[in-house]
Formats: C-alpha cells, structure tokens, sequence
C-alpha cells in the first residue's frame, strides 16, 4: 500500500486509536523528531481521568496487613509473655 501526501491513517497505538494525516513523505528513515514534522496528528483528546482512591484508602481498619505501629505492639506482646 501506497502512502500519499493528505492521506488519512487509522491505526492502533499504545492501546489507542489514532489519527494522523500525512503533510510530507521521508526521503530517508530519520529521528523521530523529523518524523513529527511528516504528519499531523488528529487523534482526539482523552478526557481527563478520575481520581481513583488509593487500595488503602478502601481497606476498613483492622483488615490486610499490620502497620509498622501495630507490629510493634505485637512485638512487645510476645516479649511481655516470654517474659512471665
């Protein structure tokens, strides 16, 4: 398939799909910044994305694993009953 100046291209990239129209055609495989100047991109905007509350943040307290203040107290549990 041929690529000519003003073609549209629909492609899959980065788990999107993009938009591009081809503005001039590479006489050689260049770097990439000369290769932004080629084509236009007129893929639309992803819309802004929602704050997601931290895993923390949806744990009730007392769940999943002890914090570095509880296995302190733990600790000094263990050493009271060695202890006695």
């Amino acid at each position: 398939m041929d690529v000519k100046l003003g073609d549209m291209l629909t492609f899959s990239a980065g788990g999107r799909v993009r938009v591009a129209k081809v503005l001039a055609i590479g006489t050689r495989r260049g770097p990439a910044v000369e290769a932004t100047t080629l084509y236009q991109d007129l893929t639309p905007a992803l819309p802004p994305k929602e704050e997601i509350p931290a895993p923390a943040m949806l744990r009730d307290k007392g769940l999943g694993r002890p914090t570095k203040k509880d296995r302190r107290a733990i600790s000094a549990l263990q050493k009271r009953d060695l202890d006695d």
